[in-house]
């Protein structure tokens, strides 16, 4: 019982769910983006995601300086200068009270703590397009390995079930945790940035020795099924070498499906590729 209860009151931050997603895993399925990343892309989606605190995203231009939200701030670290309102980061604690009071929609607060229960409850609305798509539930963010213990229940509890589970991680994470986290999750989508290593901290923050030593173990210690997906990023790993060594690293260490996002300024498309040879 307590075990139980242990599983629906824990806690995390949580920026968006999103429902009927199709890139993130097969069928149709429910996306629970997650906050908090080890890495530091400089390319990165959703930078968003890499703070584990909530974040206030604020529109300038929605502001009228009505001055609601310097009255109702807490921390006091709002001001109104020339009818438009500025926070002070540095004091600013997201408690979010600024967004309720705020006629205009200028502010939002990007992170909600949430129960594994009340995640649960959010994607199991949709359980019946799982049912006829194949589909089901893909952890990502953010870095769900961020949040261990949060990722592991909300996993276990869609398990329970009946769910398909999926996350998509970066692979930087301790093996112990990581492998806690593996045993309710029924496929992998794993992130490759670049393969060599050099690189790989420079553009992120990190090398990628223990992102590859873990995507190994997955592959031939736990044999759960994998998906490297590739992030193509002009001027940084789209070389005709990096696609090479993307693709022998794939044919050779996971034998699997390769999936690479190619993305410019103005488009970004999905192509996914099973190889056999290189």
């Amino acid at each position: 019982m307590s075990d139980k209860k242990e599983t629906n009151d824990a806690k995390g931050i949580v920026f968006n769910i999103q429902h009927y997603s199709i890139h993130d895993g097969p069928g149709i399925r429910t996306s629970v983006f997650l906050k908090g990343c080890f890495l530091r892309c400089i390319w990165c989606q959703n930078p968003e995601s890499q703070s584990l605190k909530p974040d206030l995203f604020y529109f300038e231009e929605r502001c009228t300086g009505c001055g609601r939200c310097a009255a109702t701030c807490p921390a006091n670290a709002i001001e109104i200068i020339e009818t438009k309102s500025y926070t002070d980061r540095g004091k600013c604690n997201g408690a979010g009270e600024c967004i309720q009071v705020c006629p205009n929609d200028a502010r939002n607060l990007m992170g909600k703590e949430m129960t594994a229960q009340e995640v649960f409850q959010k994607v199991k609305g949709d359980e019946l397009f799982y049912k006829r798509s194949n589909g089901g539930v893909t952890l990502t963010g953010g870095e769900p390995l961020f949040q261990p213990d949060f990722s592991k229940n909300i996993l276990l509890l869609c398990r329970q079930a009946g769910i398909h589970t999926a996350i998509e991680t970066c692979g930087f994470a301790d093996w112990e945790q990581f492998k806690d986290v593996l045993q309710y999750t029924d496929l992998v989508l794993f992130d490759l940035k670049h393969m060599n290593s050099e690189k790989h901290c420079e553009y992120t923050g990190i090398p990628n020795e223990l992102i590859l030593e873990n995507v190994r173990k997955i592959h031939h210690e736990l044999g759960i099924p994998i998906r490297a997906r590739i992030p193509v990023i002009p001027g940084y790993n789209d070389s005709v070498q990096d696609i090479h060594e993307f693709a022998k690293f794939v044919v050779n260490e996971l034998d699997n499906l390769l999936i690479m996002r190619f993305s410019n300024r103005s488009c970004a498309c999905l192509i996914t590729h099973q190889l056999s040879v290189c």
